[in-house]
């Protein structure tokens, strides 16, 4: 689903107008005439229309992230998909103002970058690999990957964001990340590991192991590829619940 078959945006336009508009088959901005609402919503609309083309063509997704209600942004990742940056990160402990982060991954136009602390994770690095991100995409990354590296880095990380934590729920895809890729098939190649297991393998590490911080990465690599599957299947699911009913008419 693109922001192009999105009128919920519009003030004054909620889900039972635009699913009303879907019905009569105007599925995308190109196909509204004003015939099917009253001559309030249709200006009103018109006049998003006009405006959010223009934020579309400049490649403006803090325009349609302030937009568009929190539970529909999930709506902005094919028109955003090529910049999107997905990224996950490890740390010693719950608490950004006692614990340190470990590693970071980053991942974008199909290359996994990881930074590590004490070699490469710098406020520098961390700040490069999301300065020209439209969007973020992570798995509880709301509540606690963002302000966990806006503390320890003294970042302003202001940008849209989509935390897939939500928009699974709206498809009751509950629990951890690794048991909704369980639910919904998405494969791993060290399953048995967890968040415990990366505490544990950054002290083995700073005890001198070195095989310990590989297996760390890889851990950490594979959450952050791991959300670009999840993103498709996640989109994919909410454009059929929500749209692909209509998309014919």
């Amino acid at each position: 689903m693109r922001i192009e078959n999105s009128f919920i945006p519009v003030h004054g336009v909620g889900e039972a107008t635009e699913r009303r508009l879907w019905n009569d088959g105007v599925t995308h901005w190109d196909a509204f005439d004003g015939s099917s609402v009253g001559a309030t919503t249709e200006r009103r609309i018109q006049e998003f229309i006009e405006t959010a083309r223009d934020r579309l063509d400049a490649g403006d997704a803090a325009f349609f992230d302030e937009a568009f209600p929190s539970s529909s942004r999930w709506r902005l990742y094919e028109n955003f998909r090529d910049a999107t940056c997905f990224f996950d990160i490890e740390t010693t402990g719950l608490d950004a103002r006692h614990s340190d982060v470990t590693t970071v991954s980053f991942h974008r136009a199909g290359e996994t970058t990881t930074l590590v602390r004490g070699e490469d994770l710098t406020r520098a690095a961390v700040a490069e690999q999301l300065t020209d991100a439209s969007l973020l995409v992570t798995f509880n990354g709301k509540r606690f990957d963002v302000p966990f590296l806006e503390q320890s880095f003294d970042l302003d990380i202001d940008r849209p964001h989509v935390d897939l934590m939500y928009p699974c729920r709206q498809l009751d895809l509950t629990g951890g990340l690794k048991a909704i890729e369980r639910t919904v098939g998405i494969d791993r190649d060290r399953p048995d590991l967890s968040g415990r297991d990366a505490v544990r393998l950054w002290h083995q590490y700073e005890r001198g192991d070195q095989q310990a911080l590989s297996t760390l990465v890889s851990y950490n690599r594979a959450d952050t590829a791991n959300l670009v599957s999840l993103m498709d299947i996640v989109a994919d699911r909410l454009h059929d619940e929500v749209f692909a009913a209509h998309e014919s008419g």
